[in-house]
């Protein structure tokens, strides 16, 4: 039994990091079931209210890096809330679209295309595109970061 709910935490961390692929998977959901699945299978007991605050801090973090991130990047290149909203949806859209190469298309060409429905030129349109997609990669980065310590605290609290 001990190998089977072993098995469940870490598909869950898995699924949490596919998340990071396929927007529409609420990856921290699937690190807080880890926890749970420990808790209830084991012991709630390492899981101290520290490990809590903490892991609420890497929440808060995590929620908010997608948002100041990609606006940080957008406003920076001139982009316009069109842009924002059109990167928004093809980073929904995309990975179902395309697997894995989707989540990095779609958010260029929507962004892309609103700005140049908005009269922008094509190079100014293009930087904005650009602009959604290293916003993408860098929140990413830092989404990694942030998942992997929740992970290692984890670890270091069990």
């Amino acid at each position: 039994m001990t190998t089977l709910l072993w098995v469940f935490i870490i598909a869950s961390f898995v699924v949490a990091f596919a998340g990071l692929i396929y927007p529409v998977i609420p990856s921290v959901l699937f690190l807080f079931i880890g926890y749970m699945i420990y808790g209830f299978g084991f012991s709630f007991e390492p899981l101290t209210w520290t490990f809590w605050v903490w892991q609420s801090v890497f929440l808060v973090f995590l929620f908010g890096v997608d948002y100041v991130v990609t606006r940080a990047t957008v406003d920076k290149r001139g982009g316009s809330e069109r842009a924002k909203w059109g990167a928004t949806i093809g980073l929904i859209a995309g990975p179902f679209i395309f697997p894995l190469v989707g989540v990095l298309i779609f958010p260029f060409i929507f962004a892309f295309l609103a700005e140049l429905t908005l009269g922008k030129t094509t190079r100014e349109a293009w930087s904005i595109g650009v602009g959604t997609v290293l916003a993408f990669l860098g929140s990413t980065l830092l989404k990694v970061i942030g998942m992997t310590m929740m992970i290692i605290l984890f670890f270091i609290y069990v």
